[in-house]
């Protein structure tokens, strides 16, 4: 980790754990200087790391602030972790989380898919169908297309738990950022099924992803099926 990271990260547990609060102005960039026995370069990269992760905003003339984060949910430790895109295991931490395959193979890639992941029309790519469970309640039905050059050894076991935990963990590659597109729609017959919904005429909330990692590689396109009972979306926009 680099010494800016480690930085971001102590300021975060701060933020997070009330020492600095709400609408709060950090101290100015000499001062965190001076208390981390860093450049200012240094300190930009930790602000900006902050900022991308939508826990602290720059007002021009005024200074640095702790943003205050709103959306009827007083935790902003979830909130934060998953502007790091830690996925369903993460956000949902504390539950119990359980994973129903329905698809795992290796497939040639169509045209719309090789145009999101960036690859050659035809190349082989990793597909996965699941359903997600939180505390033995569905949630979410996941279509996942990852390439297969530099996401490898991904097992069925890796796919009953978290690939993201997987990415990081064991491949030892750094989860960036993503883009995210979200839409209601209704649920297919099938997804009914998985999701537990009954005849009950209930939409879902689909999320499209292209996710990146640190060094701007595509390692994922998805379309997650959100139950709209059980998914909230809260987002940050930076300027």
């Amino acid at each position: 980790m680099f010494k800016y990271e480690t930085i971001a990260e102590d300021i975060q547990s701060k933020i997070l754990s009330g020492f600095y609060k709400p609408d709060e102005k950090l101290p100015q960039e000499m001062e965190l200087c001076r208390q981390y026995g860093t450049s200012r370069i240094t300190i930009r990269q930790a602000m900006e790391l902050l900022v991308n992760r939508g826990l602290i905003t720059k007002r021009r003339g005024s200074g640095t602030f702790v943003k205050a984060i709103s959306g009827g949910s007083d935790n902003h430790e979830s909130f934060a972790r998953s502007q790091q895109f830690g996925g369903f295991t993460r956000t949902e931490e504390g539950k119990k989380i359980t994973s129903h395959i329905h698809e795992f193979m290796l497939i040639p890639a169509s045209w719309d898919i090789a145009q999101r992941l960036q690859l050659a029309e035809g190349s082989f790519v990793c597909y996965i169908c699941r359903t997600r469970l939180a505390d033995g309640k569905p949630h979410v039905v996941e279509y996942t297309y990852m390439p297969t050059d530099f996401i490898t050894g991904i097992t069925m076991e890796v796919v009953q738990s978290s690939i993201y935990s997987y990415i990081e963990e064991t491949l030892k590659l750094k989860i960036q950022s993503a883009h995210r597109i979200a839409r209601a729609a209704m649920p297919t017959e099938q997804e009914k099924l998985w999701l537990d919904m009954g005849e009950e005429p209930m939409p879902v909330l689909e999320i499209e992803q292209v996710a990146y990692l640190n060094d701007g590689r595509i390692f994922e396109y998805s379309k997650s099926r959100h139950r709209a009972d059980c998914f909230e979306l809260r987002t940050v926009s930076v300027r």
